[in-house]
C-alpha cells in the first residue's frame, strides 16, 4: 500500500503539472483509500500492484482498445517469441477487474469467470492465446465484464453536448 500511494502521488502530480487546477489536490488519497477498499478489505497492507494497475487502467478516462491492451500487457507471459495471455493470467485479469463492481455491490460469482475464461479460449488448442483474439473476445463485450464498455459509454456521452433549446 504504501509503494502504491508513493506511484499514486507521483502520478498525480504530474496530471496536475499537465493539466493545472484540473486534478484535485487529494486525487491520490482518494485514489489509494478506493483501492484498499477494493483489494485490500480485510486491512493487511498488502495490494497486489498488478491489481491495482488494472483497477486504475479500468477507471481511466482511455478509449476501450487503450484499456483492452494495457491489460494484455499487465496480465501477458512472453514466450521468447510473443507475449501470450493464459488461462490462469485471464482468471486474474478477470477476478481483479471483478472487484471494482463488487465494491458497490454488484459482484459476480467464482463461476463467471470460469465461463468467460472458457468462452474466450473456445475453440483454441494451445495454453495461451495471443493479444488479436484477446482483443477479439473483449470486443465482443462478454457478460463478466459487460460494467467495463457500459461505464466507457456513459463517460463518453457526459462530454457530448447539443446545440438545441428544449421547449
Amino acid at each position: 500500500v504504501q509503494q502504491i500511494s508513493g506511484m499514486l502521488m507521483e502520478l498525480f502530480q504530474r496530471a496536475r503539472l499537465e493539466k493545472p487546477g484540473q486534478v484535485d489536490p487529494r486525487a491520490a488519497e482518494f485514489t489509494l483509500s478506493l483501492l484498499v477498499a477494493i483489494y485490500d478489505r480485510s486491512g493487511t497492507g498488502y495490494i497486489k500492484t498488478r491489481s491495482a494497475a488494472a483497477a486504475l487502467i479500468a477507471l481511466s478516462g482511455d478509449t476501450l482498445l487503450a484499456k483492452y491492451r494495457a491489460f494484455f500487457q499487465f496480465y501477458a507471459v512472453t514466450d521468447g517469441k510473443a507475449a501470450l495471455i493464459t488461462r490462469s493470467a485471464l482468471r486474474s485479469l478477470l477476478t481483479d477487474l471483478n472487484q471494482i463492481p463488487a465494491i458497490v455491490g454488484e459482484s459476480c460469482t467464482l463461476s463467471c469467470v470460469e465461463i468467460a475464461t472458457h468462452s474466450c479460449f473456445h475453440g483454441v488448442l494451445n495454453s495461451a492465446i495471443v493479444e488479436e483474439k484477446f482483443l477479439s473476445w473483449l470486443r465482443s463485450e462478454p457478460a463478466v465484464l459487460l460494467w467495463l464498455p457500459t461505464c466507457y459509454r456513459l463517460s463518453a456521452t457526459e462530454m457530448v453536448s447539443h446545440q438545441a433549446r428544449c421547449r
